[in-house]
């Protein structure tokens, strides 16, 4: 009975170590086909209108896809998105959007206009205002990887105005923001050689985990599935000797 209880439990944990093993194979599968995509589309650069664009991924917010778009709008005279949690070369910081309202489309978008450094004591820093026509260009693409809900509000509205968030959700952002229409599921990730905002660059995990490190955990529990496997027989022909 006790040799049963002892399979059971092993099992159970071996089929808990095989399916998160699969599922971090899974998500670096994934990762590999948007580093894949999102270098097609910046080999060529072939620019697409922006107001275009942003309508079309808004009505089809459920399509994963990149294109690097060009277009003249403007800045909303809307607060400063913040966010929080982004470290470059080893110094924290925020990275730093505005809502950009492209010529002749009806949807608004994030723009992200690049990271900015913390000080010591995370006093925010005062981010100018963009006014008039601008013309932009860049990567369309998924927001920042989400951190983990771990159920508080993602986002804290400063004395200021600025939001300051844990996880970009355009949704929410437009939500915060009291936007009558909703806010293109994609941010444009601004052209590094334009001279606007801070710095930036067109990686499209950055800050998030690459898929080798994913194919690394894979590998240690599918190594801890078959340890315990082993170790399962091993208590098994002792207790039954």
């Amino acid at each position: 009975m006790k040799r049963g209880l002892l399979w059971l439990l092993a099992l159970a944990c071996i089929t808990g170590f095989v399916r998160l093993g699969f599922w971090q194979l899974h998500r670096a599968q994934f990762k590999d086909a948007l580093i894949a995509q999102s270098h097609r589309v910046l080999d060529v650069r072939h620019a697409l209108s922006l107001a275009a664009e942003t309508d079309r991924q808004t009505a089809a917010a459920d399509t994963i896809d990149y294109a690097w778009s060009a277009g003249s709008g403007h800045f909303l005279p809307l607060p400063v998105v913040l966010l929080d949690n982004q470290s470059r070369e080893g110094r924290p910081g925020v990275r730093v959007y505005r809502v950009f309202q492209p010529d002749a489309a009806r949807h608004a978008l994030l723009v992200e206009l690049g990271w900015r450094a913390l000080p010591p004591d995370r006093k925010l820093p005062a981010e100018p205002a963009l006014p008039g026509s601008w013309r932009v260009q860049g990567l369309l693409a998924l927001p920042p990887a989400a951190g983990l809900n771990l159920g508080g509000d993602a986002i804290q509205r400063q004395s200021d105005g600025t939001l300051l968030l844990t996880r970009l959700e355009p949704v929410r952002v437009a939500a915060a923001l009291n936007l009558s229409n909703p806010i293109a599921p994609r941010v444009l990730r601004l052209d590094p050689v334009m001279q606007l905002g801070y710095a930036r660059d067109l990686d499209v995990l950055s800050g998030a985990m690459p898929p080798e490190r994913h194919r690394g955990y894979a590998l240690q529990w599918f190594a801890m599935a078959a340890a315990l496997l082993i170790a399962a027989i091993v208590v098994s022909r002792r207790k039954k000797k």
